[in-house]
């Protein structure tokens, strides 16, 4: 019989918040609670290394398209700085993530498509040209 988790998420929601809140611990939905807690941790990892495949995508484009730079390029790439940012703001416990994921993060930046028949993937490094400090910080634009 499906419950109200399976048929009004929102409403699940607040209803459970509503009894967190008021302390009503009979109330809650501990196993979907749990479940839902645990994917906001996986869900600030997914964003975080998504927003680090385009970071290094766009720097690789940088780098080995210099004839193409656009102030779209680096819009993109500022942006997903920022939004990095902003999630180890909220979560510092993140804080070595980004780190963590770099090598296949950049495995799959490197395998996405330029959008350009004459750049030869082969010319891009095996392995991240770059720290993870450098492809986060606001003032770095490869040469």
């Amino acid at each position: 019989m499906p419950t109200l988790y399976d048929i009004d998420f929102n409403r699940w929601a607040l209803e459970q918040a509503e009894a967190l809140k008021a302390g009503h611990l009979p109330q809650l939905d501990l196993e979907h609670l749990a479940e839902e807690i645990e994917a906001l941790s996986k869900s600030d990892k997914r964003a975080i290394k998504s927003d680090l495949v385009r970071i290094l995508f766009h720097l690789l484009k940088w780098r080995y398209q210099p004839e193409q730079r656009s102030e779209s390029w680096a819009n993109s790439i500022a942006d997903s700085r920022l939004a990095i940012r902003l999630i180890l703001e909220d979560s510092p416990s993140l804080k070595a993530y980004p780190a963590e994921v770099l090598e296949d993060a950049y495995r799959q930046a490197r395998r996405q498509n330029p959008q350009n028949p004459a750049v030869d993937r082969g010319q891009f490094p095996a392995s991240c040209p770059w720290t993870v400090e450098q492809a986060l910080r606001e003032d770095f634009w490869p040469d």
